[in-house]
């Protein structure tokens, strides 16, 4: 089911809860299903970062998706790396696309931050970039953003 405000969702999990094996590296490391309402006018384009801000050391990027268009609505469950209709990044395990929750054995749950942003244009960045290209990109042209947070541990 859709929002109807832009609030991001997924069927996956409820907010603030365990995140399912399937979408982790202790499962099948499978993107989420995820779904948002209308964002605010302007809207050019959607961009994605989903990260850990609990991980030894540093935030831990495991997405970023941007250049979705500004009609969209969702993002299926499993997107691949080679998708169309969007750009994808380099996450710190250091491929394109999606890697899932996957903290240290025994470290306790981490908090995983799936936020949504809607930009007022379509951003100049090729598949592969870089989060610190993503963040420059997207300053100041986020007109809303959204986030949904779920846990993981092992």
């Amino acid at each position: 089911m859709l929002p109807l405000v832009f609030e991001l969702v997924t069927t996956a999990w409820e907010p603030g809860a365990a995140i399912p094996a399937t979408f982790t590296c202790s499962g099948a490391d499978v993107s989420p299903p995820l779904a948002w309402g209308a964002p605010p006018a302007g809207t050019g384009s959607f961009a994605l970062i989903l990260d850990d801000p609990d991980a030894p050391g540093r935030t831990w990027l495991h997405w970023t998706v941007w250049n979705l268009p500004a009609t969209a609505r969702s993002l299926p469950e499993g997107v691949k790396a080679e998708a169309t209709g969007m750009e994808q990044g380099t996450n710190d395990f250091g491929n394109v696309g999606y890697g899932g929750p996957c903290p240290p054995p025994g470290h306790g749950a981490h908090r995983y931050f799936a936020r949504l942003y809607a930009v007022d244009r379509v951003l100049p960045l090729k598949q592969g970039a870089s989060r610190v290209e993503l963040d420059a990109q997207l300053k100041g042209h986020v007109l809303a953003s959204t986030e949904l947070m779920g846990k993981f541990w092992r």
